[in-house]
């Protein structure tokens, strides 16, 4: 299931104006010209801007995202008739055959357990055309990124149009292992409202994330520092 920051409707309106910031997806634009990709597979597509910045591109998307409401404000954007938007996951996607599938942000990370980060790559490496590619970023963890997910670092005043005022800040709730589960806060000074999200995300370590890819069938061709994070998290590229 999706967190409330994605299935909320009143939230997933949010995302957009509050991460307009995504020079990352820039890094993905460029390695889908790099591997000569003509088809994507958006793994946890949201709210469809890497999707829909793709098929402006002229190349064949497809989206898939659990979060109804998120799916919703891609659908309503325009140029949204280019993507093929599925509700859903990599484990229950139709038959495809697509040059490359894609995981930005976070997305390699919200699966937490063994069995649905396993579950998860097998679903996409069906997804790809034989000799495709996987790539997707993670957080280094040794970094302890979450250590700087707290109110003072991270709160902010946006005002966001057709909103209002929005307050918004993160807080790590607990931390077991590699596993961080933090929640966000949003406050809307139209009405008073507080909504809050909690999210779990794994930091996996390099050998991990190596192991799982070839224990699904992939060949690591690649681990790349992200260029607009260095330090800070991996870019994999894999082939089936």
């Amino acid at each position: 299931m999706a967190d409330d920051g994605f299935e909320v409707p009143r939230l997933a309106q949010l995302y957009d104006p509050l991460e307009s910031g995504r020079g990352d997806l820039d890094v993905y634009a460029a390695i889908v010209d790099e591997l000569g990709a003509r088809s994507v597979l958006d793994v946890g597509c949201g709210t469809g801007t890497f999707a829909l910045l793709l098929a402006g591109r002229g190349i064949e998307v497809v989206g898939v995202d659990p979060a109804v409401a998120s799916l919703d404000v891609a659908r309503a954007k325009p140029g949204a008739d280019d993507v093929r938007w599925l509700e859903g996951d990599a484990t229950t996607l139709p038959p495809l055959q697509v040059d490359l599938a894609t995981m930005t942000g976070n997305v390699a990370q919200v699966f937490v357990t063994d069995q649905d980060w396993a579950a998860t790559l097998t679903g996409v490496r069906d997804a790809l055309r034989p000799g495709g590619h996987l790539v997707f970023e993670t957080r280094v963890p040794e970094r302890e990124a979450w250590r700087e997910w707290t109110r003072d670092a991270t709160y902010e005043s946006t005002d966001v149009e057709g909103v209002g005022r929005v307050e918004t800040w993160v807080d790590v709730t607990e931390v077991v292992g590699d596993l961080v589960t933090f929640r966000a806060f949003y406050v809307f000074a139209s009405d008073g409202a507080v909504l809050t999200s909690d999210s779990t995300l794994r930091f996996r370590g390099r050998e991990t994330v190596e192991r799982s890819l070839a224990a699904a069938g992939f060949t690591v061709v690649d681990v790349r520092e992200a260029p607009d994070r260095p330090g800070r998290e991996l870019v994999f590229v894999a082939s089936r």
